[in-house]
């Protein structure tokens, strides 16, 4: 999930524009919870700070329009400037909760800062321009939160879709479902089963204890959160349902080599930040797994980056290299074949391509006739 950490980032400040309603144009009547948020004080403040994502962002602001909850307030900071995501914003200037900011590129960090500078909410959303939330996410969190006052940010699970396709993919986001009765721990979140924060509400005071999205964190500003609420005593809480949905773009940077080791490398130096200043043994323990993990899962990268491009040797020495971080079946399986049979791996590579997209097809329609027999209350 690299792909959405490698905006540049920093730090700066921009004046806020309200839409004004197009003349002659209609103004809906606001119902109780849009009033409130006129008067300015919604329930949510959701943020996105939003750059180069023309495509997706008149979809990200359909999903905050669409919930069932209408007391909140979304605020769009346009990160470039861009003329074209002004434009889109402004399709939607009947809608008072609805602001945008225009400024200089300040990065993600320095876009949601401005962002939360501007916002009047109770509780603190983060949105990436090119994600959704699912109709029932407000209301759904806001009963949480409500009743737990205890619970100082709440995340949830994900939908999974491929950018151009129609169906959500059936798998969770998450890794381990945890309920919500299990208050999230260094562990948790270092370890192999990571709890990776992309969806979640924050209230305004814990965002503000821990300092938000801190400068020098860039790839991984809200894990680096996360892990400062939860060093500091913060009660941080995954609430296991599929609220949002998240987006596997085409152009994800994840295929790209080193874009996925920039983020690993940024992961590991926060976690070993955290790990040590917990003082702790056994999340030391943790720590140290999931480094050799990080460095098992790059070597077998490396292996298979390698073989594409024709290179045999190198393919074999990142193989090694894997299998002496973890000695996995995958690896062997992978050592195995480089070393003795490659020719044979050019064959299966293919076909295990056309195996898997096959199987994504299906996964995507069992999904969407689950979702049509299925009847939720929300």
């Amino acid at each position: 999930m690299a792909d959405r950490y490698l905006a540049g980032r920093g730090r700066a400040r921009g004046a806020a524009v309200m839409a004004r309603p197009q003349s002659g144009a209609p103004i809906p009547a606001l119902d109780a919870d849009q009033d409130a948020v006129a008067r300015g004080q919604p329930a949510f403040s959701i943020l996105c700070s939003a750059y180069r994502c023309e495509a997706y962002l008149a979809d990200t602001i359909d999903s905050v329009v669409g919930q069932t909850l209408a007391d909140w307030e979304l605020i769009i900071v346009d990160n470039g400037p861009s003329d074209a995501i002004a434009a889109i914003v402004d399709r939607y200037r009947d809608d008072p909760r609805i602001r945008l900011i225009r400024q200089q590129n300040s990065g993600l960090i320095g876009g949601m800062a401005t962002a939360v500078d501007a916002s009047t909410g109770q509780y603190l959303v983060p949105l990436d321009s090119d994600d959704m939330l699912t109709p029932a996410f407000c209301r759904r969190m806001a009963e949480v939160l409500d009743s737990r006052s205890e619970i100082d940010v709440l995340s949830c699970d994900a939908r999974v879709f491929r950018d151009g396709e129609e169906h959500d993919l059936a798998n969770s986001f998450l890794r381990k479902r945890l309920g919500l009765e299990h208050r999230l721990t260094l562990a948790d979140m270092i370890g192999e089963h990571d709890v990776i924060p992309y969806f979640a509400v924050f209230r305004r005071d814990a965002w503000l204890a821990a300092g938000g999205y801190a400068p020098g964190t860039d790839l991984v500003e809200d894990i680096a959160l996360y892990l400062r609420l939860i060093v500091s005593g913060h009660d941080v809480r995954v609430l296991p349902e599929r609220l949002t949905r998240y987006r596997l773009r085409g152009d994800s940077a994840s295929r790209d080599p080193s874009g996925v080791e920039a983020f690993e490398s940024a992961c590991e130096r926060v976690y070993s930040g955290a790990a040590l200043e917990s003082g702790d043994p056994a999340i030391l323990s943790v720590l140290a797994e999931r480094i050799r993990g990080f460095r098992y899962e790059q070597a077998l990268r490396r292996a298979r980056w390698a073989f594409v491009n024709g290179d045999v040797a190198g393919a074999r020495r990142a193989s090694r290299a894997a299998f002496s971080q973890r000695r996995t079946m995958r690896g062997a399986v992978v050592l195995v074949g480089v070393s003795v049979a490659p020719g044979a791996l050019r064959v299966i590579r293919p076909l295990k391509h056309r195996v898997s997209r096959g199987a994504s097809r299906v996964v995507a329609r069992v999904a969407a006739l689950a979702d049509r027999h299925t009847v939720r209350e929300r």
